[in-house]
């Protein structure tokens, strides 16, 4: 299996600059991590070194409360953080917080060992996934404790199957599992792996955390007007659909909307913008204008969404009928109703339970959408209720970040 896995890999070396020339995400993918072991340069041999690794955004978020406090902690420690995936390097590629952001390179042997060597870690911190096997066979080789957060697995995940011993043995790298639910440990001990803890989720503390930070956006609110408002993030073509129908055909005057799209691409933001009928501006449009005119604002930037969602009635947010879900975890922190598209969501703990608490809902089309847009619109009990349970679900689920730091304390 080895050898089928590494010849594979080979394949895809020499395939990546191929594809990269019509593909952009991949020429991210490729460019980037030509740049990879040149970053590490920066790390001396003397520096003591935690790593910690996301696939993108998302994981990263998950992992931002550790890094955070880690920081204050171990202040002569250095922080390498590292991405597989262009969507998260790129947004947080300038995160102050970390003295290195690069890719993770492709997991050949050779990259691994010349990876490991150079930035020589104290710990390996890896976010909720991302297995592989070359570089957890040599973290196990080279003895570096390493550990898994905010991690969760499910069953039908090959290291709970009968073929699943190449990659079942690659866990014996982990010294701890840090795991989001008691499925996820039950599954870890039916395979021999009695190391695991349930600390829940770390994006609680994250999200939590947001409430006592200034949010407040001086356009927003002159956009907003004091009126109800909608905020759609991180949305996808699929999501958008459902939305400009809602907006164009069902809307009601008074009704204002902001849409924070997962891809801000010039060309993609304009047609977004010229689907819709109502009088619609750009974030990169706004200066000089009257925002309260305007019924419909589009978010052509990033990292605004977090604040921005604290002025929202309600949330839409996207992922769920496209690739997957992003974090409905953000605006249900502020006590307001979250929807979202209704296929690709049950993966993600967070969306299962606030389904099944009655804080969330979910839409597969555009019926869907508008009826619980317009029961939502003209029910403010209902969204009380809906925001009641989000908030409070949060505040009972905090708490990850302190027992994963209680560890790291008897590590480093």
């Amino acid at each position: 299996m080895n050898f089928l896995y590494n010849l594979l890999l080979s394949i895809v070396s020499i395939l990546l600059p191929i594809i990269a020339l019509f593909n952009k995400k991949i020429k991210f993918f490729y460019e980037g991590r030509k740049e990879t072991f040149s970053k590490l340069n920066s790390i001396s041999k003397t520096d003591k070194v935690i790593w910690f690794h996301a696939a993108s955004l998302g994981e990263f978020e998950q992992g931002r409360p550790i890094i955070e406090e880690l920081k204050q902690l171990y202040t002569d420690y250095k922080i390498v953080v590292t991405f597989f995936s262009p969507s998260g390097y790129e947004i947080r590629k300038s995160y102050p917080l970390a003295d290195v952001i690069c890719y993770l390179p492709l997991d050949t042997k050779t990259n691994v060992k010349k990876f490991i060597k150079q930035i020589h870690p104290e710990v390996a911190i890896m976010i909720k996934y991302e297995f592989w096997p070359n570089l957890l066979s040599e973290l196990k080789k080279q003895q570096i404790p390493t550990i898994l957060i905010s991690g969760i697995f499910r069953k039908k995940q090959s290291f709970f199957k009968w073929y699943g011993g190449f990659m079942r043995k690659k866990l014996n790298a982990f010294n701890h599992f840090f795991v989001q639910n008691e499925t996820s440990k039950s599954l870890l001990n039916s395979i021999g792996f009695n190391n695991a803890t349930i600390a829940g989720d770390t994006r609680f503390d994250r999200v939590h955390d947001i409430l006592q930070q200034d949010n407040t956006l001086a356009f927003i609110s002159e956009f907003k007007n004091n009126q109800y408002t909608t905020v759609a993030g991180s949305t996808w073509k699929e999501d958008e659909e459902l939305l400009v129908n809602y907006i164009n055909n069902h809307a009601a005057d008074h009704e204002k909307f902001i849409i924070a799209p997962h891809n801000i691409d010039h060309k993609q933001i304009k047609e977004l913008q010229r689907s819709i009928h109502k009088k619609t501006i750009l974030y990169s449009e706004k200066k000089g204008k009257n925002l309260s005119d305007y019924q419909v604002f589009i978010v052509n930037t990033i990292g605004l969404l977090t604040k921005i969602y604290s002025y929202a009635d309600v949330a839409y947010v996207g992922g769920g009928l496209a690739t997957g879900l992003h974090n409905i975890l953000e605006p249900a922190t502020y006590g307001i109703p979250v929807i979202f598209g209704g296929n690709k969501y049950k993966k993600f703990q967070e969306a299962v339970d606030l389904l099944f608490l009655g804080g969330a809902k979910t839409v597969v089309n555009t019926n869907d959408f508008s009826s619980n847009f317009a029961v939502l619109e003209s029910g403010k009990k209902l969204r009380e209720q809906m925001g009641s349970i989000n908030h409070n679900y949060i505040s009972k689920n905090v708490g990850a970040t302190k027992t994963i730091i209680t560890y790291l304390k008897n590590t480093l």
